[in-house]
């Protein structure tokens, strides 16, 4: 057969039907873990008219961008979620903290 019989043979196979997709609170949730601690992270499109700013970098995350919301698996309230940049969360062992603010400090 040359391959043109061949390609049109694939054509008339039945296509795989294509993954369905995952909730916002589904699959784009996980567990990883750090500074030896479990962490729910949760992967999100951002939030129009909301910054947040990156523990990882100290720099603002401005609305409608996407990012990383981490907080501690065990224990946590919605005032420990951190909101990351997803390369700084991708980082986040591998470098320290550049945050620059002082204790008394919004988190925000």
């Amino acid at each position: 057969m040359s391959p043109r019989h061949n390609k049109q043979s694939r054509r008339q196979r039945p296509e795989e039907p294509a993954a369905a997709a995952a909730p916002l609170g589904g699959a784009l949730r996980r567990t990883e873990e750090y500074r030896g601690e479990d962490w729910v992270v949760q992967t999100v499109a951002g939030q129009a008219g909301r910054f947040y700013r990156c523990p990882g970098c100290d720099q603002e995350i401005p609305p409608g961008v996407g990012h990383v919301v981490a907080w501690p698996a065990y224990g946590a309230g919605v005032d420990d979620r951190r909101h990351w940049h997803r390369a700084c969360w991708g980082a986040r062992e591998r470098r320290g903290s550049n945050i620059q603010r002082g204790r008394g400090a919004p988190k925000y």
